[in-house]
C-alpha cells in the first residue's frame, strides 16, 4: 500500500506568513520570523503590532536569526522556552510532588512549590494535564490501591496506605476505580466472568472480550496466544468463558467492523479509564468514519488544547480498537503515528475508510 507524504503544514511562504497574522501558537518552534525595521525576530504566536510584509523574513531556528543580525524580542522572548512549555514544566512537576505525597494534598501549597496561585495553578494544570489537580491526585490514589491489592494487601491496609481519610469514601467509588468489588480485584479478579473468543481478519488475529456489560477488550496482532495472555494478565483468577454460538456471532460483527469500518459497531461498551480516557474516547467516536484529526485538534475539541500528550496516552490505553477509532488520529503534518495495534494496521484501517 503506497502512503502519501504529506507536505509540512508551514513548508511554505505563504502559510508562514498566514499563521503570523493569525499568531498561531501551533507554529511556534516551526519557525522564527524577523522585522527588518526593528531588528528584532519572534515567535509567529508574538503579540506585538504584525509587521508590513516586506520588512519580515523567516528563519529555522533562532541561531539562524542571530546569524542574521537580528536580537531576540523582549515580549515574546523566542530564545527561551515558550509560555505553553514553561506551564508545562510546571504541571510536571506538581504532578511529581503530588505522586510523592502520602496523604491528601494541599494544592496551595503545590501551588506555591511551582510558582502559582491557586487559582492560576487550577487553570493550567487542567489544561495541560487535561483534569483538575485534584483529579489526578484521586487518581494516583486509585493507582495505589490497585498496585497494593494486586499485591495481596489487604483492602483496609491498602487504603489508607494510599492516602484515603475514610473507608467509606474509598467505597463509594471503589467501582469506578477498579471496575468491580474491591475484594474482586484484590482476588485477581476472582467472581468475574468474561467471556472471550480469538478469531482471524485480514489484519491478523482478533481477539474479542465481553462481560455482562458489554465488550471489554477488541485486541489485534500477530500470535493469538500473546493476545489471550494479556488478558489473563488483567485479572488471572476471572473466570474465561470460551465462546458460544451467541458469542461467535458478537465477533463476527467485530471482524466485520474491522473488514468494512464505516459499518460502525451497534454493540454495548464496558470501557473503564479515568474521566479524562472517557473524554477522550467520546470524542474519539465523534470523528466520522474516512476523516482524520490531528492529536492537536482532538485535544482542542474535549476543551483541553494544551493536554496533547495526555490525549496521545489516552489513546495509547484504548482498550478496544477500532470500536473506539483511535486509528483516526495522526500527527499534525498528516503522517501516521504510533498505534498500540501496529502502524502499518493503522494505515490498512483509514485507508479501508476514504476508498469506501
Amino acid at each position: 500500500m503506497k502512503i502519501e507524504t504529506i507536505r509540512h503544514p508551514y513548508a511554505s511562504i505563504d502559510a508562514r506568513w498566514a499563521a503570523v497574522q493569525r499568531r498561531d501558537a501551533q507554529a511556534d518552534g516551526a519557525f522564527y520570523y524577523s522585522v527588518r525595521s526593528t531588528g528584532i525576530y519572534c515567535r509567529p504566536s508574538c503579540g506585538a503590532r504584525t509587521a508590513l510584509r516586506g520588512n519580515v523574513a523567516f528563519h529555522a531556528s533562532c541561531l539562524d536569526a542571530e546569524a542574521a543580525g537580528f536580537r531576540a524580542c523582549l515580549r515574546c522572548k523566542p530564545d527561551q522556552p515558550s509560555i505553553t512549555a514553561r506551564q508545562a514544566q510546571a504541571v510536571a512537576e506538581a504532578c511529581r510532588l503530588i505522586a510523592a505525597l502520602e496523604e491528601a494534598p494541599d494544592f496551595d501549597a503545590v501551588a506555591r512549590a511551582v510558582g502559582m496561585s491557586r487559582f492560576h495553578f487550577q487553570r493550567v494544570f487542567k489544561a495541560h494535564a487535561g483534569i483538575t489537580p485534584k483529579a489526578y491526585a484521586a487518581a494516583r490514589r486509585a493507582e495505589r490501591v490497585r498496585d497494593a491489592l494486586g499485591q495481596g494487601a489487604g483492602v483496609t491496609e491498602s487504603l489508607y496506605a494510599a492516602g484515603f481519610q475514610s473507608s467509606s469514601r474509598f467505597y463509594a467509588g471503589a467501582e469506578g476505580m477498579l471496575g468491580m468489588a474491591p475484594g474482586r480485584f484484590r482476588k485477581g479478579g476472582a467472581g468475574e466472568s468474561i467471556r472471550f473468543a480469538v478469531g482471524a481478519c485480514s489484519l491478523g488475529a482478533i481477539l474479542v472480550a465481553a462481560t455482562g456489560r458489554g465488550i471489554c477488550a477488541i485486541l489485534m496482532g500477530d500470535d493469538p496466544e500473546v493476545l489471550v495472555r494479556g488478558l489473563q494478565d488483567r485479572f488471572p483468577k476471572a473466570q474465561l468463558i470460551g465462546a458460544d454460538g451467541e458469542f461467535e456471532r458478537m465477533v463476527a460483527q467485530v471482524v466485520g467492523l474491522v473488514e468494512a469500518p464505516r459499518i460502525g459497531l451497534d454493540l454495548p461498551l464496558d470501557v473503564r479509564g479515568t474521566a479524562f480516557q472517557q473524554r477522550v474516547w467520546a470524542a474519539l467516536r465523534a470523528i466520522p468514519a474516512g476523516e482524520t484529526v490531528s492529536y492537536t485538534e482532538l485535544a482542542r475539541r474535549i476543551g483541553s488544547p494544551s493536554a496533547v500528550r495526555a490525549v496521545a496516552g489516552a489513546c495509547a490505553a484504548n482498550p478496544v480498537a477500532v470500536a473506539i477509532p483511535c486509528h483516526r488520529v495522526v500527527r499534525n503534518d498528516g503522517g501516521l503515528s504510533g498505534y498500540r495495534w501496529g502502524i502499518e494496521r493503522k494505515a490498512v484501517l483509514i485507508a479501508r475508510e476514504k476508498d469506501a
